[in-house]
């Protein structure tokens, strides 16, 4: 299913959760149910941002953004986080003041039914938008499940805290278990925040897909004599996927011979990692870009000179 329609699906399933969710806290008086029903509310906000941001994000590149409005999603993964901590405060501070003041909890058949049928929903949901986010590579699409799986396992949390309070009588159960829920979704915030960081920074491809780019040019490497690849630099920007490099040929070689080769690589690579858009800058062998010669020349003054280093032989 397209990320649109399960982020639309996501915004109805956060306010029938919600509706579920404080009905079972207003029926047993639960401040761990109350946590639970707390970050549903940050699951609705966060859906509907995630939303726009996925529709921002395909938005085609124009003057002002020529390569595309991919990152937006990050906002969105980072946007969530920042509701998912600020909620676990506030759950928090609920809770606190429960633990010092216990208060008997009713009809809890009623208000745990309630709440196992609203984390079915958002685990069900949950699973088929982390199988589209790997599908369709979208930041949002997978933060926004990941934050419905979270609040599969706070719901469950709060179900074994009121069943152990029922059990033993220590009504405290309640109020300690939601402060272990929002200790958890506090962590569970700030990872969303740290990724959505790493993918505004530029964060380059994982490992895997470097591995695939690699072996793509060392075959043509080893095929072709003369052909050369180096300054290779990668980034993601949401779906899709950046590779920067250039392709150094033998001077006798034609432009044409040259542009056939890397049209032929530039498919390759786009078959190796789907969505990659890769820049290859043809140059002959043994010349340099100024930029990189720039680069050279500032990291040979940045050398100590053998008069000047300490310890001109690293192995010793």
């Amino acid at each position: 299913m397209a990320p649109h329609s399960l982020m639309r699906i996501s915004v109805v399933v956060a306010l029938l959760t919600i509706v579920l969710k404080t009905l079972a806290w207003w029926l047993t008086g639960s401040v761990g149910l109350l946590s639970d029903a707390l970050e549903s509310f940050v699951n609705l906000a966060g859906a509907v941002f995630a939303l726009t941001m996925v529709t921002i994000a395909k938005r085609p590149a124009d003057t002002d953004h020529p390569y595309g409005h991919h990152k937006a999603e990050y906002f969105s993964a980072g946007f969530e986080g920042i509701l998912v901590i600020g909620a676990s405060l506030a759950i928090a501070w609920a809770a606190l003041a429960r633990l010092w003041n216990p208060q008997p909890l009713e009809q809890l058949g009623w208000g745990l039914a309630l709440s196992v049928v609203s984390s079915a929903l958002n685990g069900l949901l949950a699973v088929a938008m982390l199988r589209s986010a790997r599908q369709h590579r979208s930041m949002a699409l997978e933060g926004d499940a990941r934050h419905l799986l979270t609040d599969v396992w706070t719901s469950a949390g709060v179900v074994i805290g009121l069943i152990g309070a029922s059990l033993t009588g220590w009504l405290w159960l309640d109020a300690a278990v939601a402060i272990g829920v929002a200790l958890n979704i506090c962590v569970q915030g700030a990872q969303l925040v740290w990724q959505s960081s790493q993918g505004l920074m530029d964060q380059a491809l994982d490992a895997p897909e470097r591995l695939r780019i690699d072996a793509v040019l060392d075959r043509h490497a080893h095929r072709e004599q003369g052909v050369v690849f180096d300054n290779i630099s990668s980034r993601r920007a949401g779906e899709r996927s950046f590779a920067d490099l250039h392709m150094h040929v033998p001077g006798d070689w034609s432009v044409a011979r040259a542009a056939r080769l890397r049209t032929e690589i530039e498919a390759e690579l786009l078959q190796a990692v789907p969505g990659l858009y890769a820049r290859i800058e043809l140059l002959p062998l043994g010349m340099q870009t100024a930029m990189e010669a720039a680069i050279e020349a500032a990291g040979q003054a940045d050398t100590p000179s053998p008069s000047t280093d300490k310890n001109p032989n690293p192995e010793q």
